[in-house]
């Protein structure tokens, strides 16, 4: 649990590389962890954020952000529970559409399922 949490600071830091990032300081560090769970938060100076908080079946709900070399805010949610870690950002790339003869044809083979043969 606590892996994750790491792995997630050391990306959030990484990605806001430069050179005056590597003077950066901890402004804020608020930790909990109890026996059911934890509950973290982490503000830099030099604009990383990074909170989460995790129960004791190893699920977790966080985000992190931080601004970009280009000065894009980039925010980061995320998920991490038995179904994987699942980002959500307006940033992350997305899957073109399907094409839609691929989508009448789903459909199609939805409408007619296959039907086994009695002889």
């Amino acid at each position: 649990m606590f892996k994750i949490l790491l792995l997630t600071v050391f990306i959030a830091l990484a990605a806001a590389g430069g050179s005056d990032e590597s003077h950066a300081e901890i402004e804020s560090l608020k930790s909990d962890v109890r026996p059911d769970g934890f509950d973290i938060q982490l503000k830099t100076t030099n604009n990383i954020d990074q909170s989460a908080s995790g129960d004791v079946h190893g699920n977790i709900h966080g985000a992190f952000g931080w601004i970009s070399p280009e000065g894009v805010h980039v925010d980061v949610k995320y998920v991490a529970d038995e179904n994987g870690y699942q980002p959500q950002s307006d940033l992350l790339p997305t899957p073109p559409p399907i094409p839609a003869e691929i989508v009448r044809a789903l459909a199609w083979l939805e409408a007619h399922p296959n039907q086994e043969n009695k002889h």
